[in-house]
């Protein structure tokens, strides 16, 4: 690795000095400078600055003035080097996302704004936002929502057993309708914390409780100290229904009022402080619709091109007469639908990506797809039939296994990204941005 390191860095200072100025009595102007070393790659001074300047422009005047930018710094500083580590692991493993891909992702954002891609784009640039750098940083997070499928969500199992006990100790009414707004902090502790590790998080995490009830904005003190994934969003989780929280949490903010901040509360990631927005308890029929599909994941083998001309010959076969279920049998890399020939069984609005969701809901029943693409892969889908439905055994059963997942997935992911940070090779170039 130092010989890596070193070649980073002679080749950098070559391109930083062809980029002076070369008239002869012209003062050098060096363009860019080195922060951090991550791995084969560097994170400059231009990107970080660039970094910054699109997230302030994002957030409220109020809110500009109160965060000190070095510590906003610091934070997205860090989120650049978690994101380069996923990147590379990404790019190792062939995930790519193609111009369709993020096309279409940034059209059904623009649509849930009620704008055509077109407005959008000129809404973004009107915040002084370059549009170019937009939808690279869009494609980035694509491909490491992607890596984050592969490696942490699609390893995750839920057994029948969990799922039964899961509903007895959510029989009560209250906990199965209930669903909160929560804004949340993280005070990390180390993969293998020692009991010094462990005590210096509580006395920060106690730290933190003590400023926000003496008045400290919980999304300010999100931004600068949180390691959680939704600091830079001041903490927030958005609305979650409770079964798809921690118990952890639920307990924690339970009896808390609009407002009101719990206690520290200790977790296998570190200490966790939770913030109650709002709760209620709404109920809602749901439109289920029962469908099984194809998988067909790319890799430094299987290219986008190829994945997809492997599907619309499957789909010809099908059309020809070709049972679905023995080709999904056969073909599909999904293996929790594989054995049951692609079926995905009664799924509810929200279980599966948006991208998957669009096209199913643009089927009609017994209609196959054309080959589409998912952060999980290429896809082949047919609709069998749809359904309004109720609370039943098997709705709670579906959706308490959906909620343990989520659960299962957050955990593990956290836990996943403190392993990749720590085992990378990260130079702090500019010690001063430690």
């Amino acid at each position: 690795m130092p010989n890596s390191v070193s070649f980073i860095k002679s080749l950098l200072l070559l391109v930083l000095l062809s980029s002076l100025v070369p008239v002869a009595m012209a003062e050098p102007e060096l363009l860019d400078r080195i922060l951090v070393i991550v791995n084969e790659d560097v994170i400059t001074q231009k990107m970080l600055d660039n970094r910054f300047e699109d997230f302030r422009k994002q957030m409220d005047i109020s809110q500009l003035s109160r965060i000190d930018p070095a510590s906003l710094k610091k934070q997205l500083l860090e989120k650049m080097i978690r994101d380069t580590i996923q990147l590379q692991q990404a790019k190792a493993l062939g995930i790519t996302v193609d111009d369709l891909m993020l096309n279409r992702v940034l059209e059904r954002l623009a649509k849930s704004n009620n704008m055509t891609l077109e407005q959008f784009r000129d809404v973004i640039e009107a915040q002084g936002i370059n549009y170019a750098r937009f939808r690279e940083q869009t494609r980035d997070d694509l491909m490491i929502q992607q890596l984050q499928q592969r490696m942490v969500a699609s390893k995750i199992n839920v057994s029948d057993q969990e799922v039964q006990q899961y509903i007895e100790q959510n029989e009560n009414p209250e906990n199965a309708t209930a669903s909160y707004h929560l804004r949340h902090i993280l005070i990390a502790t180390p993969e293998e914390a020692s009991p010094e590790d462990i005590k210096k998080a509580e006395k920060k995490a106690m730290d933190v409780y003590r400023q926000i009830q003496n008045g400290a904005r919980f999304e300010d003190i999100a931004i600068k100290v949180s390691s959680g994934r939704n600091a830079l969003k001041g903490g927030d989780l958005g609305v979650r229904k409770t079964n798809e929280l921690p118990r952890l949490f639920v307990d924690a903010v339970r009896n808390l009022k609009p407002g009101e901040t719990s206690k520290p509360v200790k977790s296998a990631s570190g200490f966790h402080l939770l913030q109650l927005v709002s709760s209620s308890n709404d109920t809602v029929m749901v439109q289920q619709t029962h469908v099984r599909h194809i998988l067909i994941q790319t890799s430094e083998e299987v290219s986008d091109e190829q994945a997809r001309q492997i599907l619309l010959d499957l789909r010809e076969k099908i059309e020809n007469g070709k049972s679905f279920a023995e080709l999904a049998s056969e073909f599909s890399e999904d293996p929790g639908s594989k054995i049951k020939g692609g079926d995905l069984g009664w799924v509810s609005p929200g279980e599966l990506v948006p991208a998957f969701e669009d096209v199913m809901n643009s089927l009609s029943e017994g209609q196959l797809s054309e080959p589409f693409k998912t952060d999980f892969g290429w896809h082949l889908i047919q609709v069998l039939e749809r359904r309004e439905h109720d609370q039943s055994k098997a709705d709670k059963e579906n959706q308490a296994r959906q909620a343990i997942r989520k659960r299962k997935i957050d955990e593990e992911l956290r836990l996943w990204l403190r392993r990749i940070r720590d085992e990378a090779y990260v130079e702090f170039v500019d010690e001063s941005t430690n």
